[in-house]
């Protein structure tokens, strides 16, 4: 059973930072790109950031390039993504993916499991 549990979210002032983590279980982390997206109330769920299996690409949603890092240890099975200089507009639930393929990936269809999300809140 592939389970992924993502944690580190809370409430952070403008200007801080967060590190989020994605522990993942039941599947051969090491083979598969894995993503970041996030929903703010009443929006879509977006894409934020992807990692390929190996590290070699990373894609930004332009939103996050700069201030935010996705990175994986695969020896852990756990996906990170660093944040930094937060903003009020990130504000939301961030999810990890796990994708269908070694390869990073932008769309949601890309990603077959999904953790249940951890809060991030940014004050002004």
């Amino acid at each position: 059973q592939v389970q992924l549990a993502e944690s580190g979210g809370g409430l952070v002032q403008a200007g801080g930072s967060l590190r989020l983590s994605c522990a993942t279980s039941g599947l051969s982390f090491s083979s598969y790109g894995m993503g970041w997206f996030r929903q703010a109330p009443g929006k879509h769920r977006e894409f934020v950031a992807a990692i390929s299996r190996s590290s070699v690409t990373t894609y930004y949603a332009d939103a996050v390039k700069g201030r935010f890092t996705p990175s994986r240890d695969n020896a852990k099975n756990t996906l990170y993504l660093q944040m930094n200089s937060l903003k009020p507009e990130d504000t939301a639930v961030y999810y990890c993916g796990i994708g269908r393929t070694a390869a990073a990936g932008t769309e949601e269809g890309w990603y077959n499991y999904w953790g249940q999300g951890t809060q991030v809140t940014v004050s002004s």
